[in-house]
Formats: C-alpha cells, structure tokens, sequence
C-alpha cells in the first residue's frame, strides 16, 4: 500500500490518539449462482473520531460492501472489524447508514416522523424529546418549515437531507454514506456537498464516505483510501486536508486527481495482481 502524506510518520504516530474504528485483514465474499466472488481482499484501515474518511474506487471493488460490513449487515470471510476495540457483530445504532436510493424513506411519514422514527422505534428517547431532537436535526440540514411535508412532495435533494437528519438525530459513533449524491444532477450535487462539509464543521461527527468520483473523494475528505479494481484493496491512502470545493478546476486541483487517477487505473499493483490469481484458483 503507498502512504501519501506531508506528515513525518514517526511524529503522527505519536500525536495521533487510538483509533475508533479498525478494520484489520478483511476479506469480503458473496455468492452467486455460478461461483463466490471475493468483493475485498485483506483490507486494512484505521478511522479517528472526526475523520471525514473515504472509500474511493471503481464500480465493483467492493467498496460499498466494506460500508455494509462496517455497518454490520455483512460478516467478513476473513478478519475482523472493531470499534472502539470491540468487534461488530452486526448492525448497531452506533452506526447509521445513509444509501443512495431516494427511496429509502417510508412515504406515509412526514419530514417529522421520518426523522423521529428510529428515535421511537429504538426508545432512545421518549416522544417528547424525539420530537425536539428531530427538529434540531431538521433544522441543521436545513429544512425547517418542511416537518409537516410528505416524501413525494421533496426533491431529490430535500430527501437526502431528510436521510441525513435523520441519521444524525441517532447521534450515532459513526456516520456512513454509500454514494449519497450520485443520483442527483450535478448542481445539486455540489449544494450537497457544501452543506455536508458545513455540517461536519458544526457538528464533527465521524464520516465513512463511499464514492467513485475522485473529484468528490478530495472536497469531502480529510483522508481517502484508494481500492484497487475487484477484489478491492488498499492500493494507497491520500491526505485530503488541502482541498475544499473552492479548489475544483485549480491546477493543483487537477494535477492531484490525475496523480489518484493513475493509481487507481495506470499502475498495477504486483499485489493485486497475485491475489487476482490466487482468487481465480480458489
């Protein structure tokens, strides 16, 4: 794996306290009805309290089922994952997922009740506090005066903030999102992402991103892992902390995504490519 960093590593390893997730030799596998195909091989990765941290690669390198495993819903072939030093068995409240589909809100609740439901459904909090919690949520995200409108009545956009709010109104260890902008048109998009960054700046809640736009991976993140092409692994982790969306279309800007470019696509691994192998022969 290449480590590109400006950080002497000896200080950083001393500066840098434990951290909240690890997710140490992981091998991801799924079955089809032809064969198992290995979605990740051995991964390797450390978030921090705070990280906006993102799983950047290709369609099919297994990024959003890394997200899955991390959120519990998928157990690893091979290694494990811990946060705070305690495995994840499965999903947990201290782990909220965020997906891509506009959909994923049930279309009979409000803004309001969208928000309050797994507030009430978990009984983290009684009715009276889910409502006040979820509308201090709602309003981070923007959307205050919407408590009372229904799903079909939002854009696309106003549903993935609706999705957000509700997620953080869980107030959960970790924040994790599969690609949540994809879908939306390219203005769109951009709004979201200032207002997750502006968020973040409020709120420093801890972020796993999912994406395969590199442009996207440098504005979000503070810090990036690059998945090589299926079975996904770390081909190399980037320190995102000198770009924001004001350096879209900037020289620098663009040298640094063509320089991720040819990692991910131009520079084969040795590696990956013997695990490639060894794979097919299983």
């Amino acid at each position: 794996m290449v480590l590109l960093s400006g950080v002497n590593a000896a200080s950083a390893t001393a500066a840098t306290p434990d951290p909240l997730l690890r997710v140490k030799g992981v091998t991801l596998e799924y079955a089809t009805r032809e064969r198992v195909v290995r979605a990740a091989h051995r991964i390797n990765l450390d978030v921090h309290a705070g990280d906006r941290f993102v799983l950047l690669g290709p369609s099919g390198c297994g990024k959003s089922t890394l997200l899955k495993a991390i959120a519990g819903f998928i157990r690893p072939t091979e290694g494990q994952i811990l946060l705070d030093d305690r495995p994840v068995t499965g999903p947990g409240a201290d782990r909220i997922v965020v997906f891509q589909e506009f959909d994923q809100l049930p279309p009979w609740k409000t803004v309001l009740g969208n928000v309050m439901f797994p507030l009430l459904a978990s009984r983290r909090l009684p009715r009276a506090e889910a409502k006040e919690r979820a509308r201090d949520s709602i309003a981070k995200v923007g959307l205050s005066g919407f408590e009372d409108s229904f799903p079909h009545q939002l854009s696309g956009g106003m549903k993935q903030r609706v999705a957000i709010a509700r997620a953080l109104a869980m107030k959960p260890r970790i924040l994790l999102m599969d690609e949540p902008f994809a879908a939306l048109d390219a203005l769109t998009r951009r709004k979201m992402q200032e207002e997750l960054l502006q968020l973040w700046d409020e709120v420093r809640f801890t972020l796993i991103f999912v994406t395969h736009s590199i442009e996207e991976a440098l504005v979000v993140g503070n810090r990036t892992a690059l998945l090589s092409p299926r079975p996904g692994r770390v081909r190399a982790e980037i320190n995102c902390h000198a770009w924001d969306l004001h350096s879209l279309g900037g020289r620098d800007f663009q040298a640094a995504a063509s320089r991720i470019h040819n990692l991910l696509f131009d520079t084969p691994d040795p590696e990956d490519a013997q695990d490639n192998r060894a794979v097919a022969a299983e």
